[in-house]
């Protein structure tokens, strides 16, 4: 089943600024098509009282809700998907466990991760870190530009069209050069809801990514 998978997909953080409701309901006032809700710290309980709240903002500016991890809450409020951060997980399982109409994208730090998700049935890969990144501190090499368009081309050559997108560390003038790769799209989070003013700052991205 072919899924909606947006070009420019912002990813709620933990931050002082600005709760995860704040965030999503400023993306979607500024035209954000795709949250992602990545919160690793509440309980089940507080993460349904987000989840719910942001699903109704996602509810009334069309956008799609995207929750990290947390595949437990499937069912229990309006999530479109999940986002899997676990590059070991079982993507066919997990296909199985949630169904065919649950959109689940992966992440993944090699092209050898990137295929793995397109031959286990990921509708999407988020691919990263572009650049250090404070969002989601990992150990894997950066992929610079030059990690992305050895990625384009070998997706390509294998005929594997799973979208994958550029995340981590990726600022405002990054874009041009990213998106020039051929990579589909791309993730975003502290880039956005940390700017001074985080809707311009989505727009500014949004006129970048999506041409």
């Amino acid at each position: 089943m072919k899924k909606f998978i947006e070009k420019l997909q912002f990813i709620t953080h933990d931050i002082e600024q600005h709760t995860h409701i704040e965030q999503a309901r400023i993306a979607c006032e500024a035209g954000a098509k795709w949250i992602q809700y990545r919160c690793l710290t509440k309980n089940d309980d507080d993460l349904l009282k987000d989840i719910n709240v942001i699903a109704e903002i996602c509810d009334d500016w069309g956008a799609t809700l995207i929750v990290t991890d947390h595949i437990h809450l499937n069912g229990k409020a309006d999530i479109q998907g999940f986002h899997i951060e676990d590059m070991d997980a079982d993507f066919t399982e997990l296909r199985t466990t949630l169904g065919e109409a649950v959109t689940i994208g992966g992440s993944a730090n090699t092209v050898d991760g990137l295929l793995r998700l397109a031959n286990e049935g990921a509708d999407y890969a988020g691919f990263g870190p572009f650049k250090m990144t404070t969002t989601k501190p990992n150990n894997a090499p950066l992929l610079g530009i030059e990690g992305y368009e050895n990625a384009v081309i070998i997706l390509k050559n294998q005929h594997i069209k799973m979208p994958f997108l550029a995340v981590g560390g990726i600022k405002l003038e990054d874009l041009e050069a990213i998106m020039a790769t051929g990579v589909f799209g791309v993730a975003a989070s502290s880039a956005i809801n940390q700017a001074e003013n985080m809707r311009d700052a989505y727009l500014d991205f949004y006129d970048k990514v999506i041409f």
